[in-house]
C-alpha cells in the first residue's frame, strides 16, 4: 500500500536556499527608556532550550542570536542593560547545528523544508561542532536544551566523563564553566541583577513527546530525581522544592526578574498537527478501495468485542468520512485471553484466533480525546516491518503477516505514538501544580513578576493578533502559511519569530511590574526556516 502522505507542499520558489533575514531596526525611537525598578546592568536568562533559542530541532548560531532573552538584552540595553553573553555553536558548515562525538552525531542538524524530499527533513550535512571543543562559561543565557529543574541543581551536569552515563548535557559541557559546577551556580556567580526563570517544560514534556510511557512520578509520590527515567514527570514537591530555592537565593542577593508559567501541551503543534482521523478515502484511492475487505475482516472480531461486554472498541472504517487511527491503549483492560476464547468459539482456528487476539486484546480506535504526536505522520499506513517479521516466525504467511501490519489500519499504534486522554490528565494534572508554584512565588515576592506564558502559547493556538494587527498562529508549516507561524518544523519550539513574540510579551510584563519602559520589536522581521527549493 501507497504511504499516506499527511504533509502536501504546494510552494514554488526560484533557486537556492531561501531565509528570512532579521532587520534589526529599532520600530520605536525618540522615547526615553528606562529601566525603572529593575537594573538591567547584569541579566541572566535561566532555563531550557525555550531560553537557550533552540528551534527547528537543534540549537544553531543564528536561532540563538534571536532567543528570546538576545531579543530582550537588546532592547534592555537602553534602558541600562550590559552586555548579554550566549555560548554560540559557531560551525564551519553554514548554521546547521548539531554536535558530534568521536565522529559520531551525537546531536543532528537543523530542520529545513526540502521540496525534494517532500517537506521537513534534516539539512544534508554532519555537525561540525565537537562535544569536546569546550567554551567555558558562565554565560548570561543559561538555557541548557533538555534540562528539567533538577537539572539546574545537578554537579557533573557539564562533566563530559557523565555523557556515557546519562548523567551529563552536552550543551552544558560545552559552556559550563567547570565540569562539575551546576548550571544554578554558574548563574549565582554572574550576580545577576535581573533575571528570567522559565523552567519545567521538560519536567512533563519529555513524558507526553514519548507518548505516555514514561512514569507520573509525582502520582507514584517519588522525591529522587536519581531515580527518575527521562521520560517520567517529575515530582511537583520537587519541582516546588527547587524553584522556590533558586528564586529566594536570586532575590536575596538582590535581583529582581520574571517567572514564566508552562504552557499546555495541546497548545503546541507537535500535538496538533496530526489529526486521529487522518484516513481520508476521498484524498487516498489506495486506502479507499481496502475499506469493504477491512471492515469485513473486522467483523467477527467487533462481534467479540460486543459478546465480550465491550462493543465500544468496535473498528470500523467509514466510506465517506476519514477514518480514525487504530491504537493500542494500556489504560484499557487487555482481554486478549477472554477474546482468544470469543474468536474461536465464533469459528476462527486457533492460530488466527491466538494472534488476532494477542494484537487487539489492548486496542480501540482514536477518539478527538486522543493527541497523535508529530512524528506518527511518518509511519501511519507503512508496515510495521519488525511486527511482521514476528508474526512470520510465528507461522502467518507473509502475505497476510504484512496485511495485519499496516500501522494504525490493521495494526494499533503504539503507546510512544499517542498521548491518550489518561495520559493527557497526567500531563495537565501536574503542569497545572507547577504553574500554581510560579504563580505563588510571583504574588509572594514582590521583586518577581509573572508571565503567564501558558496563555500566550493557548493564544497563539488561537491565533494571536499583535498591534500591528497581524495574526500568529501555532499551526504547522502546511505550504502556504510561513508568514503566520510562530512554531518550527519540530512542532515543540517557536521560530526566530516566535521567540520575538515572547521577548515582547515579556518587556510587557518588565513594564507593568516595574515601572520600566522599553521598545518592543517587530515579529515579521525575524526569520522562520529555511526552504531548500526542489532540484
Amino acid at each position: 500500500m501507497k504511504k499516506f502522505i499527511y504533509l502536501i507542499l504546494s510552494m514554488v520558489l526560484a533557486t537556492g536556499l531561501v531565509a528570512c533575514e532579521p532587520e534589526f531596526e529599532n520600530p520605536v525611537s525618540g522615547d526615553n527608556y528606562t529601566g525603572g525598578k529593575a537594573d538591567f546592568s547584569k541579566y541572566v536568562a535561566i532555563g531550557n532550550s525555550l531560553s537557550a533559542g533552540y528551534t527547528n530541532g537543534t540549537l544553531y548560531k543564528s536561532g540563538q542570536e534571536n532567543s528570546f532573552p538576545a531579543i530582550l538584552a537588546e532592547q534592555m540595553k537602553l534602558a541600562g542593560g550590559g552586555n548579554f553573553t550566549q555560548p554560540y555553536l559557531e560551525d564551519d558548515t553554514k548554521d546547521i547545528g548539531g554536535m558530534t562525538v568521536a565522529g559520531q552525531t551525537l546531536l543532528e542538524p537543523k530542520l529545513i523544508i526540502d521540496l525534494s524530499a517532500g517537506g521537513p527533513a534534516r539539512i544534508n550535512q554532519t555537525p561540525s561542532i565537537k562535544l569536546n571543543d569546550i567554551h567555558p562559561g558562565p554565560y548570561n543565557n543559561m538555557g541548557v536544551p533538555g534540562a528539567k529543574i533538577f537539572h539546574l541543581v545537578a554537579n557533573g551536569y557539564g562533566n563530559i566523563a557523565n555523557i556515557a552515563l546519562g548523567k551529563a548535557n552536552p550543551y552544558f559541557v560545552r559552556m559550563a564553566s567547570e565540569p562539575n559546577k551546576s548550571v544554578f551556580e554558574d548563574v549565582m556567580a554572574q550576580h545577576p541583577t535581573f533575571f528570567t526563570l522559565w523552567i519545567g517544560n521538560n519536567d512533563v514534556l519529555w513524558y507526553a513527546t514519548g507518548g505516555g510511557v514514561g512514569v507520573d512520578q509525582d502520582e507514584a509520590g517519588n522525591i529522587d530525581p536519581s531515580t527518575y527515567g527521562p521520560e517520567d514527570i517529575t515530582n511537583a514537591n520537587v519541582f516546588g522544592a527547587i524553584y522556590n530555592n533558586m528564586v529566594n537565593m536570586l532575590t536575596a542577593s538582590g535581583a529582581k526578574g520574571v517567572v514564566a508559567t508552562i504552557p499546555d501541551v495541546a497548545s503546541v503543534p507537535y500535538f496538533t498537527t496530526i489529526p486521529y482521523a487522518p484516513l481520508n478515502p476521498a484524498t487516498n484511492a489506495d486506502y479507499a478501495a481496502m475499506i469493504p475487505t477491512l471492515n469485513q475482516q473486522y467483523g467477527l472480531l467487533n462481534q467479540a468485542f460486543a459478546a465480550l461486554g465491550v462493543p465500544e472498541r468496535a473498528i470500523s472504517f467509514p466510506t465517506d468520512a476519514a477514518g480514525a487511527l487504530v491504537i493500542k491503549d494500556e489504560a484499557l483492560t487487555d482481554i486478549s485471553a477472554q477474546l482468544n476464547v470469543a474468536l474461536q468459539a465464533g469459528g476462527l482456528d486457533a492460530q488466527t484466533a491466538a494472534v488476532l487476539s494477542a494484537q487487539y486484546g489492548q486496542c480501540r480506535q482514536a477518539t478527538a480525546e486522543d493527541l497523535i504526536v508529530l512524528p506518527a505522520k511518518s509511519v501511519i499506513g507503512q508496515i510495521n516491518q519488525a511486527h511482521m517479521q514476528a508474526l512470520i516466525g510465528m507461522g502467518v504467511p507473509a502475505t497476510q503477516a504484512a496485511q495485519l501490519s499496516v500501522e494504525g489500519i490493521t495494526y494499533p499504534m503504539e503507546d510512544k505514538w499517542v498521548l491518550t486522554a489518561d495520559e493527557i490528565s497526567h500531563v495537565r494534572n501536574v503542569t497545572a501544580k507547577y504553574n500554581q508554584i510560579i504563580a505563588g512565588i510571583a504574588v509572594t515576592n514582590e521583586n518577581v513578576a509573572l508571565a503567564d506564558m501558558a496563555s500566550v502559547m493557548q493564544k497563539m493556538k488561537n491565533g494571536l493578533v499583535i498591534d500591528d494587527g497581524t495574526i500568529y498562529t501555532a499551526d504547522y508549516f502546511n505550504g502556504t502559511n510561513l508568514d503566520e507561524l510562530s512554531f518550527g518544523l519540530d512542532g515543540v519550539h517557536p521560530t526566530s519569530r516566535g521567540y520575538a513574540i515572547i521577548a515582547n510579551e515579556f518587556i510587557n510584563v518588565i513594564e507593568n511590574n516595574f515601572d520600566a519602559k522599553l521598545p518592543r520589536v517587530i515579529p515579521a522581521q525575524y526569520p522562520t526556516f529555511d526552504i531548500l527549493p526542489s532540484n
